[in-house]
């Protein structure tokens, strides 16, 4: 019997912590302050093994699909509308301090902690936002924002925040035709602006050219001398074949005949 009784209290000795996990020792009430790790363990056999998870684990909070339940929340932005959000948030538990949240949450850490946590940030930072900002093209600095508070709360509490997925922002079906609206109208005049800039650059481009050819006409205007034209006439009189050049008196236009008959 006594063989038996110590083999059970051996047994009963050995607490095994696998991967991913992390043990939370307390007896008659009192939490011992370490945790064990993984692997295998002797503890007191009279003591409990609260085995909690230190993987990543998701909370998400969705609208209610196919007749389910809902836990996405509906907060005001900052001009007072209401908005919808799905998002998914990544985090995980602390293994240092496993022991603390145990003794004064317990188990359902997610429930007391980290939900109301969330969706406290979540309220605090769509306050700070209009419903278009949200909409488009602010939402990564929405994220921002968010994980800010959430790091801000739960770091302290033992719970590691690794990530905020905001995955749809539900508006009212009016609101969201008219952003998208506004939106388009707003493309389309960025699309003209860059038009209107196309156009103005071409028509400077071709005022420059216009002024350069202006200027250079000027100047061959004003080059363009009675003499320099007869010059430039002669000088193309030298490639005709059988061509003759006699030169004339300036001041009658009669031949110039030089020693002739000598």
């Amino acid at each position: 019997i006594v063989g038996v009784v110590v083999l059970i209290a051996l047994a009963s000795s050995v607490v095994i912590i696998g991967a991913g996990q992390t043990g939370v020792v307390h007896l008659f009430g009192k939490v011992r302050d370490g945790e064990i790790r993984r692997g295998i363990h002797l503890v007191n056999p009279l003591a409990r093994v609260e085995k909690m998870s230190i993987r990543t684990e998701e909370f998400s909070m969705t609208k209610a699909r196919e007749g389910g339940a809902g836990d996405s929340l509906t907060v005001l932005t900052k001009e007072g509308l209401d908005v919808s959000l799905d998002l998914t948030v990544l985090h995980r538990l602390q293994e240092e301090k496993a022991s603390d949240i145990f003794r004064e949450v317990g188990l359902q850490y997610r429930d007391r902690i980290v939900r109301p946590i969330i969706r406290s940030a979540i309220r605090s930072t769509i306050a700070e936002f209009e419903a278009k900002d949200i909409y488009s093209a602010k939402r990564g600095e929405v994220s921002l924002k968010l994980r800010e508070l959430i790091v801000r709360d739960l770091e302290p509490r033992g719970i590691t925040l690794e990530e905020v997925l905001i995955r749809d922002v539900s508006l009212p079906e009016r609101l969201t035709e008219s952003i998208q609206s506004k939106l388009t109208a707003e493309q389309e005049a960025q699309r003209y602006e860059f038009t209107l800039q196309t156009a103005k650059k071409e028509a400077e481009r071709k005022r420059i050219e216009a002024e350069g050819q202006r200027d250079a006409q000027r100047i061959i205007t004003s080059s363009l001398t009675s003499e320099y034209l007869h010059f430039k006439y002669i000088e193309s009189l030298k490639d005709r074949p059988g061509t003759i050049y006699v030169p004339t008196n300036p001041a009658n236009g009669l031949p110039l005949f030089q020693n002739i008959g000598r």
